[in-house]
């Protein structure tokens, strides 16, 4: 096992395994079993009954699904961590987990075109209320709380428009009122952004996107206190079902470790491309963190290690307008996804955000000329031409 001292990078390398457990093995070994052998009936009883540690059914542990939730539970900051079949799974089992019927949740000013779906979902079926704030300062966010909020949910850098919510404002409001905060950490990684340690209490992440990295394994995970983890365990995951499989826990494991070194190009490489379209003529207006001329900039210096890897913009033009310049690209490549190794653009008012009302896409700042690109770890010259042939031809 790492040593705590040991910085964020030297962490996701080796935190959460010790190859001393499993016979020197170097690499996480893969237990691809749905079950595991009790040496007794009586030792069965007892796993079931709580009495005793030990694996009994993949769906509810498996040895490396644990060394992964353990690694992102170091990377975090948490004293616990679940890992989940996907990102929807993940926010799913924590808000069934935190409210009831009769309950609201209070949200950022935009959210993931299916976390606004579920949000819908539970206002239709189960009488949970929503509602969203931009949050912009601390006698808003107390506005925005009912009597009968139990939950704060915070994207940020929001998708796709990347404004940002000042995490510890916010968690400061809600502890005073005993209102856990959810952060979806998607965007960031844990090597960029940690929720918890700016207060809030749970931090969740499509592993699909940057820790992945890869775009070849669909993942969810959340991190937050043990005996809150514990309870979202025993219930909602349990019960609802939607667990990792131990072929992309390993895979997970795998592709974190170069976490750190992929982040720093994706960022620096976003950078670039960022001062590039900033002073393109067909760009109408530009999104970005990293942004110095931008309100949010101040937020992103203290919440963020570095501004990301995603850009939005809007285009000179109309929907066709964004619509014919995506179709011009060729080395970027058109897919609702992000934070793989190639660079990947997206229309959100047509594919992540469609399910939005027009009225609530309106309000969310999501325009119909708006591009949201994730960019990869391509020569950032390769990427800027083909931005630049695409731009000419719209």
């Amino acid at each position: 096992m790492v040593d705590d001292n040991f910085r964020l990078e030297t962490r996701m390398i080796h935190s959460g395994y010790s190859p001393r457990d499993y016979k020197g093995s170097l690499v996480p070994p893969l237990f691809q079993t749905s079950t595991f052998v009790f040496d007794t009936a009586e030792q069965g009883g007892s796993r079931f009954a709580g009495e005793e540690d030990g694996y009994i059914y993949t769906r509810l542990g498996n040895p490396t699904v644990q060394a992964f939730e353990k690694r992102i539970a170091e990377l975090e900051g948490a004293e616990s961590a679940l890992a989940f079949s996907s990102g929807m799974a993940a926010v799913s089992a924590i808000l069934f987990s935190l409210v009831k019927t009769g309950g609201h949740v209070l949200c950022s000013q935009g959210v993931y075109g299916c976390t606004y779906g579920l949000l819908k979902l539970m206002e239709e079926s189960f009488e949970i209320g929503h509602s969203f704030s931009p949050m912009e300062s601390a006698r808003e966010v107390t506005e925005a709380i009912r009597p009968n909020t139990t939950c704060i949910f915070i994207e940020t850098p929001i998708n796709p428009t990347m404004k940002l919510v000042d995490l510890q404002m916010v968690a400061e409001v809600a502890k005073e009122r005993g209102i856990p905060v959810v952060v979806d950490n998607t965007f960031c990684s844990p090597y960029l952004q940690n929720p918890l340690e700016l207060g809030c209490d749970v931090s969740l992440h499509s592993a699909t996107k940057y820790i992945c990295g890869h775009g070849d394994v669909i993942a969810g995970v959340a991190a937050g206190k043990a005996d809150f983890m514990k309870k979202v365990a025993m219930s909602a995951q349990k019960d609802m079902g939607g667990v990792l499989s131990p072929f992309d826990a390993w895979l997970l494991l795998r592709g974190i470790k170069t976490l750190a070194v992929r982040m720093d190009r994706h960022c620096e490489n976003t950078e670039k491309i960022f001062r590039y379209l900033k002073e393109h003529t067909k760009v109408k207006a530009i999104y970005y963190p990293g942004d110095s001329e931008k309100k949010d900039y101040s937020i992103a210096k203290k919440q963020m290690k570095q501004p990301g890897g995603l850009i939005s913009f809007a285009i000179e033009g109309t929907k066709e307008t964004a619509l014919k310049f995506m179709n011009e690209l060729r080395l970027i490549k058109i897919a609702v996804s992000l934070g793989d190794a190639e660079t990947l653009v997206q229309h959100p008012a047509t594919m992540t955000h469609s399910g939005v009302s027009p009225e609530d896409r309106e309000k969310m700042g999501i325009s119909d000329a708006l591009i949201r690109l994730s960019i990869g770890l391509e020569a950032w010259e390769d990427i800027r031409d083909d931005l630049e042939q695409a731009l000419e031809k719209a």
